[in-house]
């Protein structure tokens, strides 16, 4: 039976959920406006979470200062973040979601996959997407895209083509026509590192790279991931639609020294990288964390553990390890020597609500950033710093 996958994406999710409780409300509708949404309106170094499209056409961009945005656009309209409300259409959303097929998976707040093999049939998977978009406007207010394709790849892709509220496929059999001729950094997992290096070697569009050869790919980005690119290039992605449950619960990584550690400098090192490693998962399978535990082991194998619930779930690097740090003071005297460090965070969850406050702090645009590039520069290196657990 042929797979058939559904990816569903809420256009410009925080605008569009804010703009549908102004509209409610009786007011203007700020999508068809410069707008924005952002922590705190009134503080000019607020960060921006979300723009309207007319706004982006303006250049104005997530994660930007409000008051640079004001200086490309003087009459921007600035509404706060509603982060309870976007949690409420965040919930209508899957609940619809989820009465199309129980084989849900919730990418991120304002995203899903849903496995739709055997509850329709191929040639009749995009009336069922359409008819699932057109329930969203009418039941929520808003637009979702639906990216209809073989595997969870083309689908996500499929949902990227054009926007606002529409639905389209990307079969394998479309791949060729659809995907290839697309610059290389469409491609899921392509950041802009791995562009540059791709297009300096003459690699411009998705079927450059689907028709090179993997020995070629090797020399640019590394044996595993030439493997992964080369796949998806090429359409080709097996993995699952994974339910909540079959997700992971907890993830941690953890360093044994070749000899044992007593530098605080060293140990710091040590627990910045496992801490590197551990918020780089979670972002890659959009989680969230609420409790973070580390552990120190000495040379007799004996281990101290400590934990600690955050006041915000997060994957923010900074945070992560910053709480960490704390733990460690608690747990280690400063002087008897290590040998193993191990870092680990739990209570994961896919709700962004109390995560997004985060943006009110200035900080976190540079924390954001710095994650940001991390995450490519993983994508690129596939050398391994410490070993994943998932319990």
């Amino acid at each position: 039976m042929p797979r058939i996958i559904f990816h569903i994406d809420v256009n410009s999710a925080f605008l569009s959920w804010s703009a549908v409780k102004l509209v409610q409300a009786g007011e203007a509708d700020i999508r068809l406006v410069p707008s924005v949404v952002s922590g705190d309106p009134s503080d000019r170094r607020s960060i921006i979470t979300a723009a309207s499209m007319p706004a982006k056409k303006l250049g104005i961009k997530t994660a930007q200062p409000v008051s640079m945005a004001l200086r490309i656009c003087p009459s921007l309209v600035i509404v706060r973040g509603d982060w309870a409300w976007y949690k409420q259409c965040s919930q209508g959303f899957i609940e619809i979601c989820r009465s199309y097929s129980p084989v849900l998976q919730q990418f991120s707040i304002d995203e899903c996959f849903i496995d739709m093999t055997g509850r329709c049939e191929p040639e009749a998977a995009v009336a069922v997407a359409a008819r699932l978009k057109d329930e969203v406007r009418t039941r929520l207010g808003f637009t979702v895209n639906v990216g209809v394709g073989s595997n969870k790849l083309l689908a996500k892709m499929a949902s990227d083509f054009e926007k606002p509220d529409k639905v389209h496929t990307l079969w394998e059999s479309e791949v060729q026509q659809k995907m290839w001729p697309l610059g290389v950094r469409d491609l899921l997992w392509v950041g802009k590192k791995t562009e540059e290096r791709l297009t300096a070697n003459g690699i411009r569009t998705i079927g450059d790279l689907a028709r090179l050869g993997q020995g070629s790919l090797r020399q640019m980005v590394g044996e595993k991931f030439a493997l992964q690119l080369h796949e998806f290039a090429n359409g080709r992605d097996d993995s699952p639609v994974h339910t909540e449950s079959e997700e992971a619960k907890s993830v941690s990584a953890e360093r044994t020294f070749p000899r044992d550690l007593s530098d605080p400098r060293d140990i710091d090192r040590a627990l910045f990288n496992v801490a590197c490693i551990v918020a780089h998962r979670i972002r890659r399978y959009h989680f969230r964390a609420a409790t973070v535990s580390m552990f120190i082991k000495y040379k007799d194998f004996s281990v101290v553990q400590k934990q600690c619930q955050l006041e915000q779930s997060t994957d923010v690097t900074a945070l992560i390890l910053g709480a960490a740090r704390r733990l460690l003071a608690e747990a280690w005297d400063g002087v008897t020597p290590l040998r193993q460090v191990g870092l680990g965070v739990s209570k994961l969850t896919h709700d962004f609500y109390e995560q997004m406050s985060l943006f009110e702090d200035p900080k976190m645009a540079f924390y954001r950033d710095w994650d940001r590039q991390y995450d490519e520069q993983r994508a690129e290196d596939a050398r391994t710093l410490a070993y994943e657990r998932k319990a």
